[in-house]
């Protein structure tokens, strides 16, 4: 029984291996493929990346072709390097090292050695380049920027690194991906699929017939052409008010949600990210840590949103029932409460309505209000609570879900907040009276802000804002962006508010930039600066800040500005954002004394300052820093 036992998985086993034999020689082409190999050469073709289009149909970005030259360590043969590197025009260093690289990545394995070589560039090499084994070139296609604006929202793109590779094996060394913008965010669409070429080699290297009749080969699949929702003439026009200034300006369509407008200034050209110099172009954006060019201000920056967060609050308190658009409260030039502390203001008339509240910018107006929205609760804590839902229902405080890969949350304060700061419980409405005015522990971005106001415009819901309008000429149609998002206020509260944000247009603020045969919304901000130098916390010079939304019975723009160092709202913020709803909603400027007085001022001066203003002791919880800077307010200096 055991000898038959035996005689059957040897049986067996000489059964398998002569099944496994006959299916490798006779119906297998693995061991075939495998033993050629070494005769293959291998050379992917790239395809066209997809274009990108702005919401007019305007060309932004293309491509145009470029030549990779590339290295097999395993095939390279003694050449001239002196020879090889003047056609390259680059240092012998630098040749040896890339091909150490090269060898460390893989003797087998194709490498770059030197990238995104142009049609003059390539011409002299390719008529030498069989003097030298191992070399070649592939042919690529790279980025082509038609706009010198709007980089931070376009991106750019990067040779792939290791850790990238082992993350995705569909890229191999020298492949380019989109590493910030549009190009990082909608790779996968933008990048299409490479195909792959086979040829057999001579004993000399050098392709001389298709492999197999190209029965391995595959054909490229062109990236996909995205249509964005920027106007590319509103984006070029809003770079240009921005020159010399720093801060972000943010413009929403509040219909949809599509964002019409995002700048960051400082600025640069997208073109520099793309040719021979890209490297050292982008590394150089990088390490500049004093203006931050690559720092999207108008995604990234967090600010004490001032008193266009005022609007909030009053909204906030019609829902509450702690107010009427009828109340009026008084001003002595600010609001006193705690004993001798005072909420400062400045001379308007008093006392005042929300109408004028919101028109004047009064502190001490929206200080009361605030503090009937919290004590109008069983405690401080329900009170606070409640008033940071409503804040959150309009998109602040947290991330608002947008299609770019840049981002922050801002900071809505709530009771668990202030326990932290206040173990005891021991904090009322009077001890985070600044957030009435939009200061203190609040925190917004630029995006944040016009997402308000875009809610404002709608009368209580906003669409999530979005930068893709359309995917090879179809309407996106995820319900991420097509669906309302309502606020916690009920649409009956808005009309009261609206008008009093188009009061600051006419009688109030900012009605020193009124723009003919346009009904605008606006509230004007000035939030304080301060930073930390030497370990000292020091006042600097305020920010200018403005929101508004226009027609105001039909928006068709929402937009907030947000100047660094800019003084107080309707010096330059305000400006900024009147001429864009004009160039936006009429195509053209009559207001050029608006924009002659824009274009030629500077605040250079400002960012050159090492600091200005005494420095300040801090009173309560700090805030959160962003950055080099902190915004930090002490009530009896407050401005509106």
């Amino acid at each position: 029984m055991k000898k038959l036992l035996l005689l059957f998985f040897v049986t067996l086993t000489g059964v398998i291996f002569l099944a496994r034999l006959i299916y490798l020689q006779v119906f297998s082409e693995e061991l075939k493929l495998k033993s050629e190999l070494n005769a293959v050469k291998t050379v992917f073709d790239y395809p066209e990346r997809g274009f990108i289009y702005d919401r007019n149909g305007k060309l932004m970005v293309a491509n145009q072709t470029a030549y990779d030259v590339m290295v097999v360590p395993r095939e390279v043969k003694v050449f001239d390097t002196l020879e090889l590197c003047n056609l390259l025009q680059m240092e012998k260093p630098d040749l040896i090292k890339q091909i150490e690289k090269a060898k460390n990545w893989s003797w087998r394995k194709p490498s770059v050695i030197m990238p995104q070589l142009t049609q003059m560039e390539y011409a002299p090499l390719q008529e030498k380049l069989r003097k030298f084994p191992g070399f070649y070139t592939q042919r690529r296609s790279l980025r082509k920027y038609l706009v010198d604006h709007s980089a931070n929202v376009l991106g750019y793109i990067r040779e792939v690194n290791q850790t990238e590779i082992d993350r995705d094996d569909s890229y191999e060394m020298g492949d380019l991906k989109g590493k910030s913008g549009i190009e990082a965010q909608y790779e996968k669409e933008l990048r299409g699929k490479k195909g792959v070429k086979r040829y057999l080699r001579d004993n000399f290297g050098r392709p001389i017939s298709s492999y197999e009749n190209g029965l391995y080969d595959t054909i490229p699949q062109a990236g996909v052409n995205l249509t964005i929702t920027l106007d590319s003439k509103l984006q070029e026009y809003g770079q240009q008010l921005m020159q010399n200034k720093r801060g972000g300006i943010v413009a929403i369509e509040p219909k949809t949600g599509e964002i019409l407008s995002l700048i960051s200034a400082p600025f640069y050209d997208p073109s520099i990210t793309m040719g021979r110099d890209r490297s050292k172009n982008i590394n150089a954006l990088i390490r500049d840590t004093i203006t931050r060019p690559t720092y999207d201000r108008g995604l990234q920056a967090q600010y004490a949103p001032g008193s266009p967060f005022k609007v909030l609050n009053a909204l906030i308190g019609l829902q509450e029932n702690a107010v009427k658009p009828t109340d009026r409260f008084y001003c002595a030039h600010g609001y006193a409460y705690g004993g001798r502390k005072k909420l400062g203001c400045h001379s308007h008339s008093s006392p005042l309505s929300m109408e004028r509240g919101i028109a004047e910018s009064c502190n001490a107006y929206f200080a009361q209000v605030y503090r009937r929205i919290i004590e109008g609760h069983k405690n401080s804590h329900e009170g606070m609570d409640a008033w940071s839902d409503h804040v959150k229902s309009f998109g602040l405080g947290n991330f608002l879900g947008y299609d770019l890969p840049a981002g922050r949350r801002g900071n809505v304060p709530d009771s668990e907040y202030y326990d932290k700061w206040y173990p005891d419980g021991n904090w009322y409405a009077t001890t985070t009276i600044s957030n009435s005015i939009g200061q203190g522990e609040v925190l917004a971005t630029p995006i944040q802000l016009a997402n308000m106001t875009a809610a404002i415009a709608n009368r209580g819901y906003f669409y999530t804002p979005h930068i893709v309008k359309k995917k090879d000429g179809k309407d996106i149609s995820d319900p991420k962006y097509t669906s309302k998002r309502y606020t916690t206020i009920d649409a009956e509260h808005f009309e009261p508010v609206i008008e009093g944000m188009n009061q600051v247009y006419k009688t109030g603020t900012a009605s020193t930039v009124q723009i003919p045969g346009i009904e605008i919304c606006g509230k004007t901000g000035t939030a304080e600066n301060f930073a930390k130098i030497d370990g000292v916390t020091t006042q600097l010079t305020d920010h200018s800040v403005f929101i508004a939304f226009a027609p105001k019975d039909d928006p068709q723009i929402a937009i907030a500005v947000f100047i660094e160092n800019g003084y107080w709202g309707s010096r330059y913020a305000a400006k900024i954002a009147s001429l864009m709803i004009e160039k936006h909603l009429k195509g053209e400027i009559t207001r050029t004394d608006l924009e002659s007085w824009v274009l030629n001022h500077t605040l250079e001066q400002e960012y050159e300052k090492p600091y200005s203003g005494k420095p300040f002791q801090i009173n309560g919880p700090p805030v959160p820093i962003d950055g080099p800077k902190v915004t930090i307010q002490d009530p009896s200096q407050i401005l509106f």
